[in-house]
C-alpha cells in the first residue's frame, strides 16, 4: 500500500468553486475561468502516489499550486474535489476529531518559517508536539533530546531560538517533526530561506535521516536542483497540474513536453547522473581459479593489456596486466602476487560523476564500480565524459525535431 495516494485532487479558491469545478471538467482552462468567473484553480486535478519510505519532490515555480498542493494533503485547505489517502485512509472524508489524530500521529510539518516558539528552549520547542499530545514529561523530553541529537543540535537543548543560527533554526523544526515520531514528513520549502551553503548542508543532512530513519518525505521546492538531489522522484507543477512524476534520470532524459524541458536543460547532469547510468560491464574477466594462462587468453581475445579479477561470487579483488599475468606464468607464481589493488579507484553505484570526473582524470585505470563487494561494472574516462556530452546533444536533437 502507498503511504500517500492522492486522487484527482482541485482546489479552487472563490465564491462559487462548483460552477468553476464544472467549467474545468468540461475542459476550460485555469486563465479562462478567472476571466469570465473571477475564480482561481489552485489545484486542478492532480493525482500522484507516494510509497513507504520514499522521497517524493513536488517543484514548480511561484504560483505553479505546489505549496497549495501540500496543504491540501493534510487538509490545511479544504479541496474542492477528490481524493487524498494517508495509508488508505481518504483524509477528506474524515471528521475534525480523527483528522487531528491522523495529523499527530501520522503527518510531521516542516515549514519555510521555523515557527518556533521565540520564549521557549530548543528542547521545549522541539516537544511541543508531544506537550498537546499530552506525553508527559519525562517521555516527551526523552524523544525530544533524541531527536535532537539525530538532527546534531546535541548541547543546544537548553538555548533560545533567537541564539542560533537560520540554519540551526531550521534544524529545531525539524527535530520537532521528528519528535512526533511520525512515518511521513511535509515539508514545504522548508529550506528556501537559507544561505545556499547552509542549504547544501541540511540537504544533505535530511537524506542522511531519510536513509536512517525511513522516513517518507513530501517536498516542496522551487528549486530544481534540490529536487533533483534530493527526490527518488519528482513532480513537476505548472499552473496547478502535474505535467510529469518520474525519477531525475527520466525527467531529464525524456522531458515530457517543452515545459520540462526548458525548466532542465541548462541542468548539470554531473550532479545528476550516476556511476550506474555510465558504467558497463568488463569485457572480459578472471578468476584464480582460471589462472594466469587462462587470463592471458582472454586478454588476448579483446585486445587488452590487463583484467579485473573476481573470485567465484563475483567479489572484486583487483587487476592484473599482462605484463604481470605473464610473469606469473613463467615463473609459477600466483597470480594474487601481481594483483593492482591500490592504484584502482572505486564508486558505489549511486555516486554521482561529479565526483568522479576528478578521479577519472588522474588513475590510469578505469574506475570499478563496486555494489555490496561485487563488482557491478566499470567506468573509464571517456564513459563519464559521453554520459555527459551525449546526453545534451540528444536534447538538442529532440528540441529541433
Amino acid at each position: 500500500m502507498n503511504k500517500i495516494e492522492v486522487s484527482n485532487l482541485t482546489k479552487i479558491f472563490g465564491s462559487h468553486p462548483q460552477q468553476a469545478l464544472k467549467r474545468l471538467k468540461n475542459g476550460e482552462q485555469k486563465e479562462q475561468i478567472l476571466d469570465e468567473t473571477g475564480m482561481t484553480v489552485g489545484v486542478s486535478e492532480s493525482s500522484f502516489s507516494v510509497k513507504p519510505g520514499e522521497f517524493f519532490v513536488i517543484m514548480g515555480l511561484s504560483g505553479s499550486g505546489k505549496s497549495t498542493l501540500i496543504r491540501l494533503v493534510n487538509r490545511l485547505i479544504e479541496p474542492t474535489d477528490g481524493e487524498v489517502y494517508i495509508d488508505g485512509d481518504d483524509i477528506t472524508k474524515m471528521d475534525k476529531d480523527k483528522l487531528i489524530e491522523t495529523r499527530r500521529k501520522k503527518l510531521g510539518m516542516v515549514f519555510q518559517k521555523f515557527g518556533l516558539f521565540p520564549h521557549r528552549s530548543v528542547l521545549a520547542n522541539v516537544g511541543y508536539g508531544l506537550e498537546i499530545q499530552g506525553v508527559n514529561k519525562q517521555e516527551r523530553e526523552e524523544k525530544a533530546r533524541r531527536s535532537i541529537e539525530d538532527v546534531g543540535l546535541k548541547g543546544y537543548e537548553s538555548s533560545s531560538p533567537d541564539e542560533l543560527s537560520g540554519g540551526m533554526q531550521q534544524r529545531v523544526g525539524l527535530a520537532r517533526a521528528l519528535a512526533n515520531d511520525t512515518d511521513i514528513l511535509l515539508m514545504d520549502e522548508a529550506f528556501s530561506a537559507l544561505d545556499p551553503l547552509i542549504r547544501k548542508d541540511m540537504q544533505d543532512e535530511l537524506l542522511k535521516l531519510q536513509y536512517k530513519l525511513g522516513k517518507t518525505v513530501l517536498f516542496i521546492t522551487h528549486d530544481l536542483d534540490e529536487a533533483l538531489k534530493l527526490g527518488d522522484r519528482i513532480a513537476i507543477m505548472k499552473d496547478g497540474r502535474i505535467v510529469q512524476v518520474g525519477t531525475s534520470e527520466d525527467i531529464l532524459e525524456n522531458p515530457a513536453n517543452e515545459y520540462v524541458f526548458n525548466f532542465v536543460k541548462d541542468v548539470d547532469r554531473s550532479k545528476v547522473l550516476e556511476a550506474s547510468n555510465v558504467m558497463r560491464k568488463p569485457e572480459v574477466l578472471t578468476t584464480f581459479k582460471d589462472g594466469p594462462r587462462m587470463a592471458i587468453r582472454k586478454m588476448e581475445e579483446v585486445g587488452a593489456s590487463s583484467i579485473f579479477v573476481v573470485d567465484r561470487e563475483n567479489n572484486f579483488k583487483g587487476l592484473l596486466t599482462i605484463d604481470d599475468a605473464i610473469k606469473a606464468y613463467n615463473e609459477h607464481i600466483s597470480m594474487e602476487e601481481f594483483l593492482i589493488t591500490d592504484d584502482i579507484h572505486s564508486a558505489s553505484p549511486d555516486t554521482l560523476l561529479n565526483d568522479l570526473i576528478g578521479v577519472a582524470a588522474q588513475t590510469k585505470y578505469p574506475i570499478t564500480v563496486i555494489e555490496d563487494g561485487k563488482l557491478a561494472g566499470i567506468i573509464s574516462r571517456v564513459s563519464i565524459l559521453s554520459g555527459l556530452v551525449l546526453g545534451k546533444e540528444e536534447d538538442e536533437v529532440t528540441t529541433q525535431s
